[in-house]
């Protein structure tokens, strides 16, 4: 006996041509917002977070609600300060490394997916 398995390809799978950029990628695949958030399922995101910080990780796992898991992040806040006696303006950037985090929905600002060429 013999048995033959055909897996059909998925709406997402692309044909083997150059790509013309990220909107080719992304073309087929994402129809809601939150579609492209699924698509960065275990892969490196960046999120800007309100008061001014960002997020650099992989994405484990998010909610309706943007609410997310993050591994292997590197957090950076930028901090501006402005002298007592010159009055200039002092960024300060303060980073750090965080195993695994938690980040609730409700302080997202925006994610931006990894970049996927052809």
């Amino acid at each position: 006996f013999f048995f033959f398995f055909f897996f059909q390809a998925e709406d997402g799978i692309r044909d083997a041509q150059e790509s013309r950029g990220l909107g080719d990628v992304y073309k087929r695949q994402v129809e809601e917002p939150l579609d492209l958030i699924h698509l960065s399922l275990d892969e490196r995101i960046h999120v800007k977070l309100r008061g001014e910080r960002e997020l650099r990780g992989r994405l484990h796992a998010y909610d309706q609600h943007l609410n997310m898991i993050l591994g292997d992040v590197e957090e950076t806040i930028t901090q501006v300060e402005i002298d007592d006696e010159t009055y200039e303006e002092m960024t300060k950037t303060i980073k750090r490394q965080v195993d695994m985090l938690f980040v609730r929905g409700d302080g997202v600002i925006i994610i931006s997916p990894p970049l996927r060429t052809g």
